[in-house]
């Protein structure tokens, strides 16, 4: 039988952000600063452009953005993190009820890159209160690698290349035991 280690690493957190204008997107980093605290790196005017799914929602133009953010966070936290999320979507939401943003949270561990979510699927575990974790990319070879049900848009190489950047400050943070210096909030 094997030994349970209780002192499991905490994970960086970060938030994928869709949305169409600018406004919104930056009114949601300031809500999303204020629950989760400072960031340490933030990427965006990325176009969102491998599926129409949330068009009829949000419009065409759809952009993304990530945030992440400087505390890191227990694992198990990561279904509250993603209720508090949904709550906000639904501040942002417009007189038809659609809404303007998309937020989706999620945490990086050393080997691996984890997404929350409320649709269950066979590769997805749930994590309670009505919320699923998906292993969306894992780490091999000195690089994020893909599964066969990694979204589109995560495919992409400039993800990738985004991710790889975030767990290499989250191994230094992890092995200086620190923060990481001078926020870069936008």
């Amino acid at each position: 039988m094997g030994k349970v280690d209780k002192n499991i690493e905490k994970v960086m957190l970060f938030v994928g952000i869709l949305y169409t204008e600018k406004d919104n997107l930056n009114k949601a980093i300031k809500l999303l600063k204020e629950d989760f605290g400072k960031t340490v790196q933030f990427k965006h005017n990325i176009d969102f452009d491998v599926t129409d799914y949330y068009n009829d929602e949000m419009g065409s133009n759809i952009k993304k953005a990530f945030i992440v953010f400087n505390n890191l966070i227990e694992r198990e936290k990561l279904a509250d993190i993603k209720l508090k999320t949904n709550k906000l979507e639904k501040y942002f939401r417009d007189e038809e009820n659609n809404r303007k943003i998309n937020l989706d949270p999620g945490y990086i561990a050393l080997p691996k890159l984890v997404l929350a979510t409320t649709k269950d699927r066979s590769h997805r575990i749930y994590i309670g209160k009505g919320i699923f974790a998906e292993v969306t990319l894992y780490f091999y070879d000195n690089s994020f690698r893909i599964y066969n049900w990694t979204y589109p848009d995560f495919k992409k190489e400039e993800y990738i290349e985004f991710f790889n950047q975030v767990r290499e400050k989250y191994k230094r943070k992890l092995n200086n035991n620190d923060s990481f210096g001078e926020s870069m909030d936008t």
